[in-house]
């Protein structure tokens, strides 16, 4: 029985960085890019179940009439709906949005807050989009895991749990903090273009050697 090697933040970081560094960036790069903590949050809560450029579109066009958290708050609901659209979920998220605006200028001086639980308190933000907003807005180590972080730690064999949040809790534990920011592009990345839910192309994939491929039964 051939025993695999240990997956280790060594050699697993760069092996993405590699996959990445061959893909085009995606639409929300644009936004990721500022580092703007509101953008950020506003854009994280319009991506929920609508793809990324209708997302970066949606983003671009309320960020065109209104770029903060007080202009925002400013408008009326319908009018954040519009922009957004078709988004899913668009009015709902508009209420969402235009709330968390509020609430961001009486609660909070007008700034968004660099705190977990604060933003955890703001109306459709969850852990995956709080800690984004902290470790793309704010430089604070957080790691952001989405439906691809989770699958693809699990069937590398890098951590076994059943749920993102017990994910980000095993990532934790083995990957070191300066790589906590980074590791869900990284991921989401590699989890687009080679590691996909159906089918992962393992007979191109970097990571192979070490793979447990866990819950693969039909691979290209």
């Amino acid at each position: 029985m051939t025993t695999r090697p240990p997956i280790g933040a060594g050699w697993l970081v760069p092996r993405l960085e590699r996959v990445r560094a061959g893909v085009r960036p995606t639409t929300l790069a644009e936004v990721e890019r500022t580092r703007d903590p509101f953008r950020l949050l506003v854009a994280c809560v319009i991506s929920l179940r609508t793809k990324d450029a209708v997302t970066a579109a949606a983003s671009a066009r309320l960020f065109a009439v209104a770029a903060t958290p007080r202009a925002v708050a400013a408008l009326p609901e319908t009018r954040v709906a519009k922009l957004i659209f078709p988004a899913g979920f668009y009015n709902t998220k508009a209420r969402q949005i235009r709330e968390i605006a509020r609430r961001i200028v009486a609660e909070h001086g007008g700034y968004v807050p660099g705190d977990r639980d604060a933003l955890l308190a703001f109306p459709g933000v969850g852990r995956k989009t709080a800690n984004l907003v902290l470790g793309l807005g704010f430089g604070i180590p957080a790691i952001c895991v989405d439906t691809h972080v989770h699958r693809v730690s699990n069937r590398l064999g890098l951590v076994r749990t059943k749920t993102p949040e017990q994910t980000e809790y095993a990532l934790e534990e083995v990957l070191p903090q300066r790589y906590w920011i980074e590791i869900n592009d990284l991921m989401v990345t590699f989890g687009q273009q080679i590691c996909q839910p159906v089918s992962p192309w393992c007979s191109r994939c970097p990571l192979a050697a070490r793979c447990a491929r866990v819950g693969v039964t039909h691979s290209r």
